[in-house]
């Protein structure tokens, strides 16, 4: 069970500080929920009931210091890429759902060698791709900048270095 003050990585939401542990009643149910505040954005609440374990499943806690940086300085085969598109995009979404900064890391460092191949050769990226790609960007870059209390835009250099 989280604690109040816990800073936790939620999904694609991001890292949330859980503010509080409250139970709402609804006609005669009473469910009691973790109350997170997404740390990158003032402009949303999320209400998770805590006896719900595929939501709470979905929580984990940020990694320290030590195990963003082992991540950041392994290295990343880039030139695997899935080109059946819906067989790629199912891949992505599991990555992210899964919200594992490792494989999270290792599709931004791919997808951006594959965006560079792309330009190469006068094409994008396909549409979706980008927004996977955003969304990986989002997830690793709030986790970065919070646990090594830096900026977000220097996470992403940190990121592909690798």
């Amino acid at each position: 069970m989280y604690k109040v003050g816990e800073v936790v990585l939620y999904g694609a939401n991001g890292v949330c500080e859980i503010t509080e542990i409250t139970t709402k009643t609804i006609g005669k149910i009473s469910i009691e929920y973790y109350v997170l505040k997404p740390v990158c954005s003032d402009s949303s609440t999320l209400f998770v009931p805590t006896h719900n374990e595929q939501l709470v499943s979905k929580m984990r806690d940020v990694l320290s210091s030590d195990e963003i940086k082992n991540i950041l300085s392994q290295k990343t085969d880039n030139e695997i890429w899935i080109d059946n598109k819906s067989e790629r995009c199912e891949r992505f979404k599991e990555i992210i759902a899964g919200g594992d900064c490792k494989k999270l890391v290792e599709l931004i460092r791919r997808m951006h060698f594959h965006s560079k191949i792309q330009l190469q050769k006068g094409r994008r990226l396909h549409m979706s791709d980008e927004r996977f790609l955003k969304e990986a960007e989002k997830m690793v870059c709030d986790e970065v900048s919070i646990v090594l209390n830096i900026d977000r835009g220097e996470v992403l250099p940190l990121v592909l270095a690798g």
